[in-house]
Formats: structure tokens, C-alpha cells, sequence
């Protein structure tokens, strides 16, 4: 078990290693200039004509700048603290050291206000990633995932990058929040404004395309809480990857539905010219700003939605359709992971836990390295959770009783009352941090550690 104070001094000692012994890791910001730059500091966001959200974000923009790295090809990032807070960057997908990979739990040591860091790692593994803040936010829904510190990484393969027509990177988030009481007493955050690419619909410039093109979406859920469902009228996505990772079935699907902190790239095929609204299926969500206008060229008039009537979305329809369990040879070792809640009376959040415990009292639980395991996630509790592994990925092998393979994630939506298996080989060395992406859920005891040895 690891211990609030032990967590504090971890990062404490963390700096110290890494400004010492490991200098390629955490390099003096007075070595070479780097080959990317990001200040975090205070920003007004312009989210509809002379409406402003006042937030927190990189470079003085939401979403951040949008960084293209090559696969196995060493970059460095600066990171200046403008901001009144101690912050920290997390990589979310990259394989990295626990000391750089960005959750103080885990060792990555903070950034005092009006202090810089230097990094240099190798970006892997391939596909959409993306980085964003992972500090605790509590009831100030202007901190943490509820501000806009959130930017898209692009890892392009050493061989064979995908090519296409064009190519857009969406990103979803909510603003505004305030926290509201639910039905069984306790709270949680609601919103009045929702975007794309950090404007409500109509606001900025649309998605321009032309007719018989193939164009490429890369979309990231970057909302604190909220998951998000997504539709194109007259058109379909061709679903090819899941949290960065291609998917074994490809399939055609007429909507997308995306957990906070989940990611999908599809392929649209542009065959029904006109002008088009690409947005959030549920009403009160794009009423409150939440889409993009698709503007095919030689087309004018206002864009048009067509409301679906269903919601729908299935994890098994894109694996391989062997999903025979693994050889006897090959051991596996079962975790159990409960999650449960506790009620702390009305007007407060729950208390969620993992195996009865919330952190920093849950278990730090010891994996050997190159051993395989099998988590299995049993939701107890009456809230759905977009469970997230850090510096791993783990394949999809069950979801309420169905099995399936082939699908790699990072982050999967356990719903409530279900039960969901994954497997992961452990072959990240150090602490591995595991939590609930939703913001309210992770600062209310939603987290534990893995250790690999």
C-alpha cells in the first residue's frame, strides 16, 4: 500500500533522480533548444461570438498545439509553468518512464509555478495519442480535465503511414461545469457549453471537403466527465482504430460513441455533397454547442442535421472472430478489481473505491515482468466508468460474458452492473497508475498502482 506521504516524498526523490542520474530523461532547460514548446498559462477561450470560457491551456489555445512525432524518433518537449499551479503533463498512450510519463502518483515530479522542465523520449507506439493535464481538481471544475489543458499527439509508423485525402483532428470537451444533485443525493458536474476543436457549432470554419474524397477523423473525447455520441448524416464511419490501435474487423458504423479519454480514427468517404452538420447525437449535448459544420465545395446553404432515434455502440463487432481463450501453456493470472461507491451525504461526491479501498489506501498490487494477467472489472456500482491503464496496453477479452480478442485499448467503458475482462503483459518497469478517467470519480479514491519487477 502506498501511502499520500510516501506518493509526495516518491516525487520528491523522483526529481532528484532525474536531474541527476538521468539527465536524457529530464534535461536542463539550459541544454539544447528543444524540438517542442509548450507554456502553460492562462487563456479566454472564444467559444461562441463574444461568449468566453476562462480556462487554463497550452500555448495560449484549445485545443494545444497539435504535435506529429515520428515513431522511434527521439524528440525533446519543454514545459514552461505560467499558471498559478503546480502542473504535470501526462502522455496518455505513450509507452514512457514513470518518471516523465506524467501522474505524480506514479513519480513524475510537478512543476512549480514559474518553473520549466525538459524532456527527451522516444514516441511509441504508433497512432492517436494525446497529453493533457493529470492533476486533481476537486470542486473547482475550472482545474484539471475541466480546463483546456488537452492537445492531440500524432505518432506516425515507421512504415507504411496511412494515406488519404485529407485528414482532421477533432477533439470533444465541455465547459461550464457545475456541480448538481442527483437523484440518490450526491453530486456531479453538468455543463452548458459543449465543443469541437474548442468552438460551439457554427463558430469558426467548417470541415471543407470535396466529393469522391476519402478523409481521415481522428476524434479524442476530452471531456472531464461526459461521454459523447457522434453522427454524419447521409454518411458512415468506417471504424479502423480504437485508442490509437487498429482494430482486427474494421467495420461500418452509422455513429460513434466515445468515453472521456477514449479515442476512434474512421474513414468517411465523401459521396453525398451538400453542407452537413457531423455532431453529438443526444439533443440538449449539440444544443449546447457540441458540432461541426462539413461544408463539401460548390455547396451553400444551411447545414443539415437528421436526428437518429437509436444509440448504439458494441466493442465486439470490431475483434477477430477467433476468440478462442489462451493454451493452457500459457499462464494467465486473474486480478479482481471491484468498484464501488459510498455515499458521504448529500451535496458531496461519492467515495469510490477499488477492492473496497479508495487511494492512496488501495492496493499497490505486484506484477513480474513479462508475465501475463487478466483484470477482471466488476462494476458494482450504478455509474459507468472509462477505466484507464497507464504505459500499457491491454487487449479486450470479455464484456458481459461475451468474449472477444484482437481489440487493443488503453481506456474501456466498464458500464454499470457489467463485468469486463482485458489481459496485459507486464513489460513496464516501475509504477503503472490505474484509474476512473472521469475527473470526479479519479480525485474521489478512483486509482491504484501497479508496480512491475
Amino acid at each position: 500500500m502506498v501511502t499520500r506521504r510516501e506518493v509526495l516524498k516518491l516525487s520528491g526523490m523522483a526529481a532528484v533522480s532525474l536531474l541527476e542520474k538521468k539527465p536524457s530523461l529530464f534535461a536542463s532547460v539550459a541544454e539544447t533548444p528543444p524540438d517542442y514548446s509548450l507554456t502553460i498559462g492562462p487563456h479566454s477561450l472564444e467559444v461562441a461570438p463574444r461568449k468566453f470560457v476562462k480556462t487554463t491551456a497550452y500555448n495560449d489555445q484549445v485545443p494545444g498545439p497539435l504535435l506529429r512525432f515520428r515513431e522511434g524518433a527521439p524528440v525533446s518537449i519543454r514545459i514552461d509553468n505560467h499558471s498559478a499551479d503546480n502542473q504535470v503533463v501526462h502522455w496518455h498512450g505513450l509507452f514512457l518512464p514513470p518518471e516523465i510519463d506524467g501522474a505524480m502518483e506514479e513519480g513524475t515530479p510537478p512543476i512549480a509555478p514559474g518553473k520549466s522542465a525538459s524532456y527527451t523520449f522516444t514516441p511509441e507506439p504508433s497512432g492517436l495519442r494525446w497529453y493533457h493535464t493529470h492533476v486533481m481538481a476537486g470542486h473547482d471544475l475550472k482545474k484539471g480535465l475541466y480546463s483546456g489543458q488537452f492537445g492531440v499527439v500524432w505518432i506516425e509508423p515507421r512504415e507504411n503511414p496511412g494515406r488519404y485525402d485529407q485528414e482532421f483532428f477533432l477533439t470533444l470537451h465541455d465547459w461550464n461545469g457545475s456541480l448538481q444533485g442527483s437523484d440518490d443525493g450526491s453530486m456531479t458536474p453538468l455543463y452548458d457549453v459543449s465543443t469541437i476543436n474548442g468552438r460551439t457549432l457554427g463558430f469558426g470554419e467548417p470541415l471543407r471537403v470535396k466529393n469522391g474524397q476519402r478523409i481521415m477523423l481522428h476524434i479524442v473525447n476530452t471531456s472531464a466527465t461526459d461521454p459523447h455520441w457522434l453522427a454524419l448524416p447521409g454518411h458512415s464511419f468506417r471504424v479502423l482504430a480504437l485508442d490509437g490501435n487498429p482494430v482486427p474487423s474494421p467495420q461500418q458504423v452509422e455513429m460513434l460513441h466515445l468515453s472521456p479519454a477514449e479515442r476512434i480514427s474512421v474513414e468517411v468517404t465523401m459521396n453525398h455533397p451538400g453542407v452537413w452538420v457531423l455532431g453529438e447525437v443526444r439533443k440538449h449535448v449539440q444544443a449546447a454547442g457540441m458540432g461541426v459544420v462539413i461544408e463539401y465545395a460548390d455547396a451553400h446553404g444551411k447545414p443539415v442535421w437528421q436526428q437518429p432515434q437509436t444509440l448504439h455502440w458494441d466493442y465486439i463487432q470490431f475483434g477477430a472472430t477467433d476468440n478462442r481463450e489462451p493454451s493452457a501453456e500459457l499462464k494467465v493470472t486473474p486480478i479482481p478489481l471491484t468498484f464501488e461507491s459510498r455515499f458521504t451525504g448529500h451535496g458531496a461526491m461519492d467515495q469510490w473505491m477499488i477492492n473496497g479501498k479508495s487511494f492512496p489506501d488501495t492496493e499497490t498490487i505486484a506484477l513480474e515482468r513479462g508475465n501475463r494477467y487478466r483484470l477482471i472489472f466488476k462494476n458494482k456500482s450504478q455509474d459507468d466508468h472509462p477505466v484507464h491503464l497507464h504505459r500499457s496496453l491491454f487487449e479486450v477479452r470479455r464484456i458481459a460474458g461475451r468474449a472477444t480478442s484482437g481489440i487493443l485499448k488503453d481506456t474501456i467503458l466498464v458500464k454499470a452492473g457489467v463485468e469486463a475482462e482485458v489481459e496485459v503483459t507486464a513489460n513496464a518497469p516501475g509504477l503503472s497508475l490505474f484509474h476512473c478517467h472521469q475527473q470526479d470519480h479519479m480525485d474521489m479514491g478512483f486509482m491504484m498502482l501497479f508496480r512491475c519487477s
